[in-house]
């Protein structure tokens, strides 16, 4: 059975990238200062045991804040680009925290927003000031979510339309990018671009990338590679922060 906690959060507020740029004012890195002093501190704990435990979830919270602002996300949707239910838990279970110290004060969005900051420092990323005061929708739609989030196997040429959609520059879509340098990376996401695309490709990282993921489909789908051969544990700190988000 689904707990009222999880319930609370199935979905995430509605801060499409564009249009958080004209309510930044209303929101502020104190916002819980005197009505929940200790929120910060208790999702920080959280979070630094969840990455503790499985270094991954680092990128799969990164991700889900990413996910949350660009679109509304419905946790039961079964669609292809569903959020994992891992990195969700995580934000549960700090919600769940949360509210046990401060009772329907803290939103599921800005708890999602700080695990993301946490998250990336705790493998040695960088941090940012996080602004709070976001409060949680009340609607999800899976088709939303369908359409507006990039898929691995977007092109060039739509994901910069799909980023320009939210109000965001080319140089932003790259500097958020930059957050695929921490994590991991399943065969079946990265499979065409390392066997069907030599024109543009280095040919030794294809060669690399091969090794762990064979080239007929339904093969290793699940095999795992790092995003980034230097970096895939530890989000690089020459990324732009997310200051959008």
């Amino acid at each position: 059975m689904v707990s009222r906690l999880s319930l609370a959060c199935v979905v995430f507020s509605l801060f499409l990238i564009s249009s958080c740029f004209p309510c930044q004012a209303q929101l502020s890195s104190n916002f819980y200062d005197s009505t929940c002093p200790n929120a910060l501190t208790t999702i920080r704990t959280a979070i630094r045991r969840a990455v503790s435990s499985e270094r991954r979830m680092a990128a799969s919270l990164i991700r889900l804040h990413f996910h949350d602002c660009f679109v509304q996300i419905a946790r039961n949707s079964h669609s292809a680009i569903t959020i994992q239910s891992g990195g969700f838990e995580v934000v549960d279970d700090a919600k769940a925290q949360v509210e046990s110290i401060c009772p329907g004060v803290v939103s599921c969005a800005d708890i999602a927003a700080v695990a993301a900051r946490d998250a990336s420092v705790a493998v040695g990323g960088p941090s940012w000031t996080v602004r709070l005061g976001r409060r949680d929708s009340t609607t999800a739609s899976r088709s939303l979510a369908d359409s507006d989030i990039p898929r691995a196997t977007t092109s060039l040429a739509n994901l910069i339309g799909m980023f320009n959609g939210k109000g965001l520059s080319e140089r932003d879509m790259v500097a958020l990018s930059g957050s695929h340098t921490i994590g991991q990376a399943r065969c079946v996401t990265f499979r065409g671009r390392i066997y069907d695309n030599s024109s543009d490709i280095d040919a030794g990282f294809a060669s690399t990338r091969r090794r762990n993921c064979p080239s007929a489909s339904g093969n290793g789908n699940n095999n795992l590679a790092p995003l980034d051969l230097e970096s895939h544990s530890k989000e690089g700190t020459s990324s732009v922060r997310p200051r959008a988000l």
